[in-house]
């Protein structure tokens, strides 16, 4: 059985005196709590304060929220999974949405890092989905397919196992609306037939697959009931710790 994961991503938020407070009010809600893998996905400005806060709190992982494929090098302004190592970072987020449409990113950029990411054994979330108007046209699945195939091509079954997928229906990113639980499943599902093709059966069954897009606490329980929804990448209800944990209680309901 896939053990559910939920993770925040902060976004460009979180100052370190803020990030200390959120984890200290988040611990005191879920610093117990083992049936559900939670990762916190701070700025890099924050990622050793969060580690501090967090101490021997061993359920709890921190993730990044980008790297560059390069080891070192001549790259102002980047990051390499070797500096993230250095810091403990135990996962990374690759291509999400904002990555791809404001700065650029394609699914070979994408596949660059996630194999880098791999070679220096973080596990990356790695983030599909379709824009609304590719929707409306009816190419979700053409979308999702070009997407995953592209991020992921090279990866041994091995690797595509210690990857978390994350579905994040771009028309639904920071905008309030989601998709109903059906189409979140719909596009889950789907994600995990064209894992099997790209793999086999038990690579596909094994590897985790999120969805984010305006979750909430409002909403994750019947996101997460769905067969094939393994957890949630959580925005803006992450900022508030009361918020994320109520979605980390949700993803332990049945």
């Amino acid at each position: 059985m896939r053990k559910k994961i939920i993770a925040a991503n902060w976004k460009m938020n979180m100052t370190q005196a803020e990030s200390e407070r959120f984890v200290e009010t988040f611990l005191r809600d879920c610093g117990e709590i083992i049936d559900v893998e939670v990762v916190i996905v701070p700025p890099f400005t924050s990622i050793a304060k969060v580690m501090e806060a967090l101490g021997r709190a061993q359920n709890i992982k921190v993730g990044a929220q980008n790297m560059y494929w390069e080891k070192s090098g001549a790259f102002t302004g980047e990051i390499s999974a070797a500096l993230l190592r250095d810091l403990f970072v135990h996962y990374v987020v690759l291509g999400h949405s904002e990555r791809r449409t404001l700065f650029g990113e394609t699914d070979e950029m994408v596949n660059r890092k996630v194999r880098a990411a791999h070679e220096a054994t973080l596990r990356p979330i790695v983030c599909i989905g379709e824009t609304l108007e590719q929707r409306d046209k009816g190419n979700v699945e053409k979308i999702l397919s070009i997407q995953l195939r592209g991020s992921l091509a090279g990866l041994t079954p091995k690797e595509l196992q210690e990857t978390v997928i994350a579905y994040e229906p771009v028309w639904a990113i920071g905008t309030g609306r989601n998709a109903t639980p059906q189409q979140a499943q719909e596009a889950h599902a789907f994600i995990r037939k064209t894992l099997r093709e790209m793999a086999d059966d038990t690579t596909a069954e094994r590897v985790r697959i999120q969805y984010g897009g305006s979750v909430k606490p409002e909403n994750a329980r019947e996101l997460m009931s769905q067969s094939d929804i393994d957890g949630a990448l959580v925005g803006g209800a992450s900022l508030d710790p009361r918020s994320f944990a109520q979605i980390v209680k949700a993803a332990r309901e049945k």
